[in-house]
């Protein structure tokens, strides 16, 4: 799909314009988030009598880099929120919330029947810093189970091919976001590298399903041109996130931290 050519300025009132635009909710986003709690519920209730470790040499290979905690946090939510404001089209938001359903029914049968996982974390992790309270943050939020294939991953990349048929660059943008994402995943150990793998196939299988032949021409002019700076808006949400986040750290004390699994 190639852009329209467009004077490269940005136009906030179209912005705006998307914006104040009514969003449907169709039932399936509400069912969508129904889902969200068994992620932690269901491995801590219905525990399974076996747990598996799919690593790889590569895996032992890298190191622990706390780093990479910010990196994933960020960009996370950055791919959590973009669809939803780049995203308007009603077929384009039906089709994108049942490759969502997709990816999280597909990973639940693996997480709590096919192929239940333990998460390669370390047994400890010593030190100080923004990083690696963000590490600690990140350990304390996400089971260490729920493994293979990494959701993390599929919805990252789903996010970002759904955000490309709205507009081809704030989809490169978003790809490379997901990319990021994935690589954080393996550098702060909740996910193998057979995860981040299976995460990505998954989602190129949910784009081929539900999203590939949507027609683009459907797209209204007013989404395709707001979209780079609706991009720009969540960049700038995230940006906020990571701020409130470096005053959190600030306040809890910027002092020694043991990171626990």
């Amino acid at each position: 799909m190639s852009d329209p050519p467009r004077d490269n300025a940005l136009d906030w009132g179209l912005v705006g314009s998307s914006l104040a635009r009514p969003y449907r909710v169709p039932a399936s986003m509400v069912l969508l988030w129904s889902l969200v709690p068994l992620y932690i519920l269901v491995p801590e209730l219905l525990p399974p009598p076996v747990r598996h470790t799919p690593a790889v040499a590569l895996d032992r290979a890298l190191p622990l880099v706390p780093f990479w905690a910010i990196v994933y946090g960020v960009l996370y939510l950055f791919l959590i929120l973009l669809p939803f404001v780049v995203v308007r089209h009603d077929d384009l938001i039906r089709r994108t919330v049942s490759s969502y359903l997709f990816i999280w029914l597909t990973a639940y049968a693996c997480f709590f029947v096919i192929y239940p996982t333990a998460a390669p974390r370390p047994d400890t992790a010593y030190g100080e810093g923004f990083a690696l309270w963000g590490l600690q943050a990140l350990y304390s939020t996400d089971p260490p189970y729920n493994c293979f294939p990494s959701i993390h991953v599929a919805h990252s990349l789903l996010s970002a091919l759904a955000c490309s048929r709205v507009h081809r660059r704030v989809g490169v943008v978003a790809t490379v976001a997901a990319a990021l994402v994935a690589t954080s995943t393996l550098f702060t150990k909740p996910h193998y590298v057979l995860d981040a793998v299976a995460g990505g196939l998954l989602a190129c299988v949910a784009y081929a399903i539900f999203l590939r032949r949507f027609p683009t021409e459907e797209i209204p002019d007013l989404d395709r041109r707001a979209a780079p700076g609706l991009a720009l808006c969540v960049g700038a949400v995230a940006a906020v996130a990571l701020a409130g986040s470096w005053i959190a750290y600030l306040a809890t004390g910027a002092g020694a931290l043991v990171v626990l699994p």
